[in-house]
């Protein structure tokens, strides 16, 4: 029972611990995410009072680059999905749960993105007789295979159709602690007025504060005075986020650790006890020349024995986890929490024998066969 559990801890821990060695894809430091609210102003007027706020923002001090986002910036809890399919080896190809970003020309270099294949948007795109988009090389590999140039080919579902120009790197904005997702980012013209029209992310220089955050509130208002903002920082954001994704490992590894001391104290007290009833038998071999470190290498033996037949049968458990895919992680990540909780478990035990097999090994043989 302590190994499966060891194991199913240790298989969250190793699949949480890869996904946050993988790059996020971009930099949040020094970005800002503004959330906009238009109040009663009437729709019709909105898109001019926005132009005026980009304006205004892209020429006030500190401010580097500004973008127009929806609301599924980095870290926002917020995800758009979506399915394409498209011709592989002549059958068609199909992939679901793709994140889709609304994305201008601006969006790069906010958040430094990073180009594997192909270009970023630009003015060109505005006369595309396809909507053009970038995709991430996670997407690329499962719509055309690993490697294969995507520079170009078209992509689609029931619903539309758009034209590949560039590849990028990986783009998780769910986080370190995500697993990585295909992505794909839609061009998002200037003119667009029915798209990303109430979320900015703003790339403000280091060192920027309160003094920035509230003269970029004031420009706002005077922009349109129905209009209100709301000022989040992306590196704050990251620790919300993050905070929260650490809430289900934090309780694992807190029930892990009752676990773990639960079982340390039953094989001390089982091996101390043990050892207490044979004390006849211990003298009896010391009488007959064994010596102190026989003594204690027996005892010693005879509980890692005793861990690897219940390792056995918690193997044949946990060997059901990858085969029924019961985490939908890769296999390594199976085998390394299995070698792991198995490694866990031989420690403890010859952590808990040693003291009892020190004490076992201290018995006199007079003393203990007086006593017998």
């Amino acid at each position: 029972m302590a190994f499966v559990v060891l194991f199913a801890v240790g298989s969250v821990s190793v699949y949480t611990w890869g996904n946050y060695r993988a790059p996020l894809g971009f930099t949040y430091q020094n970005v800002w995410q503004i959330d906009l609210s238009a109040g009663a102003q009437p729709h019709a007027e909105q898109f001019g009072t926005l132009q005026t706020i980009l304006r205004q923002l892209r020429s006030t001090p500190g401010v580097m680059s500004v973008s127009r986002s929806a609301s599924n910036t980095p870290f926002a809890f917020s995800n758009n999905t979506m399915w394409l399919e498209t011709e592989k080896d002549g059958t068609k190809q199909s992939v679901g749960d793709i994140n889709f970003y609304d994305a201008n020309p601006d969006l790069r270099d906010v958040m430094g993105l990073q180009l594997q294949e192909g270009r970023w948007f630009d003015r060109r795109d505005e006369a595309a007789t396809r909507t053009p988009v970038v995709i991430n090389e996670l997407l690329r590999d499962k719509l055309f295979g690993p490697g294969v140039s995507a520079v170009g080919k078209r992509v689609g579902n029931k619903e539309s159709e758009w034209q590949i120009i560039g590849v990028s790197g990986p783009y998780r904005a769910s986080g370190e602690l995500s697993e990585p997702a295909p992505a794909m980012f839609v061009y998002l013209s200037p003119q667009d007025t029915s798209r990303a029209m109430h979320t900015l992310l703003v790339k403000v220089k280091p060192g920027s504060g309160a003094v920035l955050e509230k003269k970029i509130s004031d420009d706002i208002r005077a922009a349109g005075s129905t209009w209100t903002s709301n000022i989040i920082t992306l590196p704050n954001q990251r620790l919300i986020q993050l905070k929260f994704s650490l809430v289900l490992p934090v309780v694992l590894g807190v029930i892990c650790l009752f676990l773990i001391i639960n079982v340390a104290l039953g094989l001390f007290g089982v091996l101390w006890l043990n050892i207490s009833r044979r004390r006849g038998e211990i003298g009896v071999r010391r009488a007959m020349g064994a010596t102190a470190g026989n003594i204690s290498w027996q005892v010693l033996g005879e509980i890692l024995v005793l861990t690897t037949f219940g390792l056995v049968l918690g193997l044949l458990v946990a060997v059901q986890f990858p085969l029924l895919g019961v985490f939908s992680v890769q296999p390594a990540v199976y085998l390394t929490a299995m070698l792991l909780a198995a490694g866990l478990l031989y420690l403890l035990a010859t952590v808990c024998a040693l003291y009892p097999s020190r004490m076992a090994a201290g018995i006199q043989p007079a003393v203990a066969l007086r006593e017998e």
